[in-house]
């Protein structure tokens, strides 16, 4: 199996729990960024090593928040680099509205891991866009770039749809299980 990093920002507790069954799914080390947007030393080795990477912020105001925001500022010594190049990349975010502006975040994270040459994955799978769906089912909210979820504003992390964090966890697999066609 690929070495995968989840490397994630939550402010609330929100996107660690998505962070957690992301993780899970890709059987990945986790990395929070501190309230101070920053990572350790080990931890920036521990992107340096991985066969893919992860990244999960929430959407704050249109975008994701300056915490995640400095963290990818500091990765600039790695994309001077070109030590990510063709990495596998992964993304999430969530909000408390259903739309919420979070695919603005998503193109973020994207566009993030293209700057360092990186292969994105896609959610790869359908949207349950049907009359008979419900917030249960997976990718409810009809992703394509990444996994999107719905963190009620009003109650904790234990509140998140079964249905977004079902789709968090096969996403971790999905990008794991790419990440690995690619390792040698």
């Amino acid at each position: 199996m690929a070495n995968t990093v989840v490397v994630y920002f939550s402010g609330y507790g929100h996107t660690k729990r998505v962070a957690e069954y992301v993780a899970d799914g890709a059987k990945a080390q986790l990395i929070a960024i501190s309230p101070e947007g920053d990572i350790t030393d080990a931890d920036f080795d521990s992107l340096a090593k991985a066969d893919a990477i992860i990244f999960g912020a929430p959407t704050y105001m249109g975008g994701a928040p300056w915490q995640f925001k400095k963290f990818a500022d500091a990765t600039s010594k790695a994309w001077f680099t070109q030590a990510w190049k063709d990495k596998v990349f992964g993304g999430f975010t969530n909000s408390a509205s259903l739309n919420g502006d979070k695919q603005v975040t998503l193109q973020y994270l994207q566009t993030l891991a293209s700057q360092h040459g990186g292969i994105w994955v896609s959610l790869g799978v359908l949207p349950a866009n049907t009359q008979a769906a419900t917030r249960n089912d997976e990718n409810n909210l009809g992703a394509s770039v990444g996994v999107l979820v719905q963190s009620p504003s009003d109650a904790g992390a234990e509140v998140i749809p079964e249905g977004d964090l079902v789709t968090a966890r096969n996403y971790g697999a999905r990008v794991a299980a790419i990440a690995s066609k690619f390792v040698g």
